[in-house]
């Protein structure tokens, strides 16, 4: 399925889909694109039953989207600053048939307190914050012509403001579940210092016998629990289809948070 609107900065939109067909998703053809690294964030969060959660930098909602697929009573929010997205977001919610339980928020991650208030993102009021922040800092690669890929990939500023509103909507003892590169590490560890304890890393490889490609890190506000290094991911067997742990996890049936080694 494709449309397009010769009004819209976002160019065509097709349909995908994803977790075994049953999340649908319009997106731009052209640009940043959901895939794995949105649906093995929504794999690493938690149970979180009837709560809430907070999808920081949510795009056209995939992350929060999967996640409400994968949990039938979470509640989801999807903040992103892109009008154009965030209207994607919300037909993507009615398009899945859980409009009732998403809210779409067209606002900046790094907003001040007060204006994210304004918007119903009040202090202390979600159970857990997903993020997949934008990757690499400005000039450090070749940025994408295309607007909205070049907003997910390049960073304006330090991850430190994404955590510090995550600190922020987060009720003690919520859960925080982020994707990044790896040589991110150091700089998320070094973020998560203030405020967050049990510290989960999970490395992902792409193969086995690989370097990893990707981090997923977990934390909990106010936790006083060690940091843990968990069991790597690999997402394809050595014959280059998915391991069966990645299969399970690509089509909605496994989970990657800590609880699950």
């Amino acid at each position: 399925m494709s449309e397009s609107s010769p009004a819209s900065a976002l160019g065509e939109i097709v349909e995908d889909r994803l977790l075994d067909g049953r999340l649908r998703l319009l997106q731009p053809r052209k640009g940043h694109r959901a895939g794995s690294d949105a649906i093995l964030l929504a794999a690493a969060l938690p149970g979180l039953e009837q709560g809430a959660l907070l999808d920081l930098g949510a795009g056209v909602g995939t992350v929060g989207l999967a996640a409400a697929l994968m949990q039938p009573e979470l509640r989801v929010t999807l903040l992103e600053r892109d009008p154009a997205l965030a209207a994607l977001a919300g037909r993507n919610a009615g398009l899945n048939d859980i409009a009732g339980r998403v809210t779409v928020v067209a606002g900046d991650v790094t907003s001040r307190a007060a204006i994210l208030s304004e918007r119903g993102l009040a202090p202390a009021s979600f159970d857990a914050v997903a993020m997949n922040p934008p990757f690499y800092p400005p000039g450090g690669s070749k940025a994408s012509p295309v607007p909205n890929r070049k907003a997910a990939h390049v960073a304006e500023g330090a991850l430190a403001p994404w955590l510090r509103t995550a600190r922020r909507l987060l009720r003690p003892g919520g859960h925080l579940a982020l994707i990044h590169r790896v040589e991110a590490l150091p700089e998320v560890l070094a973020a998560l210092e203030t405020g967050f304890g049990a510290v989960a890393v999970r490395p992902v490889h792409a193969f086995a016998d690989r370097p990893a490609i990707r981090i997923i890190v977990t934390a909990i506000l106010n936790s006083r629990k060690p940091a843990m290094l968990l069991p790597a991911f690999v997402i394809n067997g050595p014959d280059g289809k998915l391991s069966p742990a990645s299969d399970a996890v690509h089509r909605g049936r496994g989970r990657l948070g800590p609880d699950y080694q």
